[in-house]
């Protein structure tokens, strides 16, 4: 049987084999099923301790050449998230240069240890202090980070982030992120954990302010091997998420599929996810999501995921009528040579707003384009639009905002000394909306530096 790759675990799940990575691109159909659940789901400190052990528990019986799970992501709400880079300019942790084959770990066992470090300058104009109220201003931002290594399979990060702004309009900020991630493999079972946490205070296009956030997020996946075509997954995940002075949500929510392999490069799944979320002010909701993928892979240098469905969200209380929204998902990947990526993605969401008794519809696409430069540099690109619709979930609410976004962002980069990479970037935005307040245009300007062990 040809090898159905999956270039983020290095595993193939119908064979379950260890195979050769070739990129750091995700092109299997069940990553991208994984990648687009786990997204925020809300475990105490107690618990994540728990999800601590089970790793190195579960890391003791795992078989050899079990799959790293794939790495947890969030629903995309990228344009109503941080105006300061929010769009698509490299996180920290992705600016932090890949661990070199050459430079081994600090090691303790089971334990390994990679220290990390990145440090971003910015200078930009069109940033909002308040609605209506667009300040230039500097962001210097440090952020030092550990990965620890739990076997072979499991990992463990921890990153703080300094933030200070020339202008005092704006509060410097200590954020925190930690995220653990695993899998496993018995017989013909496949089994994932996830669990993330996060502290954050940017200015956000959605509140038009600069806003505490704090995310606690954990996700399991269980999958069974039915045959060499058929594969069924099923997870669970739980999302807390508030704000300070906004409203704060909590989700909980399944999503089952059954995947049959036609061939080698084309699955089709069929699944059926349902939801229950909670907010602390407006009304509780229901959802049911009965959806369809296909994941095709033409040649080697073209890839296509395809996911949609109808959303059915029932509102709990204050009389507004059902909402029935189609909901979808779709990427295209193109290679053409080692050295030069195409992608194109488009989605539409529903997700709770941070305003009482209100959701938002969004509705995007972004494209990207990357391009390797003589042999050391890295040149990326991306465009974006967004339609952030506002719809109220109570009768007497009247809602009616809708945001209009663009961007642009660049990014140049290398890697000089073997650990350490160093990266010039910019990115351009534009919020258009109806409500005053809530437009803006602003413009960033940065360098970036970034260190791992």
């Amino acid at each position: 049987m040809v090898v159905t790759r999956c270039l983020t675990c290095d595993y193939d799940r119908f064979n379950r084999t260890p195979i050769m990575k070739l990129t750091n691109r995700t092109d299997c159909v069940f990553c991208r099923l994984f990648l687009a659940i786990t997204g925020a789901l809300r475990i105490t400190r107690t618990t994540l301790m728990c999800l601590f052990a089970a790793a190195i528990a579960l890391n003791a019986w795992a078989q050899e050449g079990a799959p790293p799970a794939p790495v947890a992501s969030g629903p995309p709400r990228d344009l109503q998230q941080a105006q300061v880079g929010g769009t698509r300019v490299v996180s920290p942790r992705e600016a932090a240069p890949s661990a070199s084959a050459e430079t081994l770990p600090l090691q303790w066992g089971l334990v390994s240890l990679r220290p990390y470090l990145n440090y971003r300058l910015l200078y930009g104009d069109g940033i909002q202090s308040g609605p209506g109220q667009q300040q230039t201003t500097t962001i210097n931002a440090i952020s030092p980070g550990l990965l620890f290594g739990i076997g072979d399979h499991w990992t463990l990060d921890y990153m703080a982030t300094k933030t200070f702004y020339s202008n005092r309009a704006f509060q410097d900020t200590l954020d925190h992120s930690l995220q653990l991630k695993g899998g496993t493999t018995f017989e013909d079972w496949v089994f994932g954990l996830s669990g993330s946490y996060s502290s954050s205070t940017q200015p956000l296009v959605e509140t038009g302010v600069q806003t505490k956030q704090t995310t606690w997020s954990t996700t399991a996946s269980v999958g069974y091997h039915l045959n060499s075509r058929l594969f069924l997954d099923t997870s669970v995940t739980h999302n807390d998420q508030s704000a300070e002075a906004f409203t704060s949500s909590r989700e909980w929510s399944t999503s089952d599929w059954l995947h049959y392999q036609i061939t080698p490069q084309f699955d089709t799944a069929i699944g059926f996810g349902a939801g229950k979320v909670n907010v602390s002010a407006g009304s509780d909701m229901t959802y049911t999501r009965p959806q369809a993928q296909i994941g095709w892979r033409p040649t080697d240098k073209i890839s296509l995921n395809i996911q949609g469905g109808i959303e059915d969200r029932k509102f709990l209380s204050g009389g507004a009528s059902d909402l029935r929204t189609p909901t979808y998902g779709a990427s295209i990947q193109y290679q053409p040579v080692d050295t030069t990526a195409f992608t194109f993605g488009a989605s539409q969401t529903v997700a709770p707003s941070y305003f009482t008794s209100q959701i938002i519809k969004s509705t995007g696409w972004t494209a990207g384009f990357e391009q390797r430069l003589l042999q050391y540099f890295h040149l990326g690109v991306g465009l974006g639009h967004q339609k952030n619709t506002y719809l109220s979930t109570a009768g007497i609410v009247t809602a009616g905002r809708d945001d209009d976004s663009d961007s642009f962002n660049a990014r140049l980069s290398t890697t000089i000394l073997r650990n350490v990479s160093i990266a010039a970037l910019y990115q351009r935005s534009r919020n258009s909306s109806n409500l005053a307040g809530y437009g803006y245009t602003s413009s960033q300007v940065g360098l970036e530096v970034g260190w791992r062990y």
